[in-house]
């Protein structure tokens, strides 16, 4: 009776953290959808957009230090509070966006709002993990993405509405996202509450263990594969650039890959709890297409390397999380996300910083700069990992 009272909150709890990020989604991924473009209105340049990769980098820089942490106290309490803390300063940071006077304040913001993403992203992997257990991670994983992005789909639709409704005002488009922020932090308060106790805390550790190589051997290949996957903020700011569209289009093109992300997460996650991560072979090629959008000028190729785009999205969310929790063992898995976490922004950083210095000077070089990124990426995956 008691397993199934703990079977019972567990799935709740996981329908509250689902929801959480929903919400979540809906505040900073509305944002997301036109920071390239209010960077630019801010009086930005490319070479400037291209480096708010280093917000990702601080991101990541942060899921190090929150694994670190949530690894080391091994609490329950310091689980739960990075959440909390990590979504308070994640999701403050974005309607404040709106009262920004110049692109450095915003940048600031911008830097905030990834500190808080990063800061609670371990210890709420590692929890949804432990829930989702019962039904296979790559399901639990994939049902999270898909609420995950229908918040992805409804945030750049309000945004897009907004800038629609009020001929351009980006500053009180921002201000919108200040209602799913509140709902999302009385959400994942609630969470904390009802499954108090995690229990990978309180497994016993009996000696520190080397992450295993075949973790390692994945970690390097998703980290090449991260350099050549363009950030949305060097894509929205080419879109602004090509003036092949009103602005209110971009966050309805950032919709789009949303949506794309959504229909994949399930399908994904179901496949990879099937055949595991030989389902990694197509991402790199699925990569490569995705970063043609920063090379085409016309409207159809566009919408086909989004919609490519989004797939990608959806695989980086839902099969490289969950494979992160297979390839390591429960009591390290709250370093190793922190660990992953910290090294693939690095390289979406550098990755999209090089690709925004090009973008400046030859396009088309793009192109063959993710092209040798992704074939590296592959030719790791095959001598790592996915070798029998």
């Amino acid at each position: 009776m008691k397993e199934n009272s703990l079977a019972k909150k567990a799935l709740i709890t996981f329908l509250l953290l689902s929801f959480v990020s929903l919400f979540a989604d809906i505040t900073y991924e509305g944002a997301r959808s036109i920071i390239g473009a209010y960077f630019d209105v801010l009086g930005a340049t490319a070479l400037i957009v291209g480096f708010i990769g280093v917000g990702e980098l601080v991101n990541y820089i942060m899921r190090g230090i929150g694994g670190f942490i949530a690894g080391y106290f091994r609490s329950s309490r310091v689980y739960w509070g990075l959440v909390i803390a990590g979504y308070f300063v994640n999701l403050v940071a974005v309607p404040l966006l709106a009262l920004a006077g110049s692109w450095e304040i915003a940048f600031i913001l911008i830097i905030l709002e990834r500190i808080g993403k990063g800061l609670r992203a371990p210890a709420r992997d590692v929890i949804i993990a432990e829930i989702t257990e019962p039904i296979g991670k790559g399901k639990g994983f994939g049902i999270h993405e898909l609420l995950d992005q229908i918040g992805a789909i409804a945030g750049p639709s309000l945004i897009a509405w907004s800038l629609m409704a009020s001929q351009g005002n980006y500053r009180l488009s921002l201000m919108y996202l200040a209602i799913p922020a509140i709902i999302a932090l009385a959400l994942v308060i609630t969470a904390s509450i009802l499954y108090p106790k995690v229990k990978s805390v309180s497994v016993s550790e009996r000696r520190r263990e080397p992450l295993p190589r075949k973790f390692i051997m994945y970690l390097v290949s998703v980290s090449i594969l991260s350099l050549g996957f363009a950030h949305w903020a060097l894509i929205s700011y080419h879109l602004r650039t090509l003036a092949i569209a009103s602005d209110y289009f971009i966050p309805l093109f950032y919709t789009l890959a949303m949506l794309v992300d959504a229909i994949v997460a399930i399908p994904i996650g179901f496949l990879y709890d099937k055949i595991g991560l030989k389902i990694f072979i197509s991402i790199p090629l699925l990569t490569f297409i995705a970063s043609l959008v920063l090379v085409t000028n016309s409207i159809y190729p566009i919408l086909l390397f989004i919609t490519v785009w989004g797939i990608v999205m959806g695989a980086y969310e839902t099969i490289m999380r969950a494979a992160v929790a297979d390839l390591v063992d429960p009591r390290f898995r709250a370093y190793a996300y922190g660990i992953f976490g910290l090294m693939v922004g690095l390289s979406w950083m550098i990755g999209n910083a090089i690709m925004g210095f090009l973008y400046q000077y030859s396009r088309i070089a793009i192109a063959y700069f993710v092209f040798l990124t992704e074939i590296l990426a592959l030719a790791f995956a095959l001598i790592g990992f996915l070798k029998k």
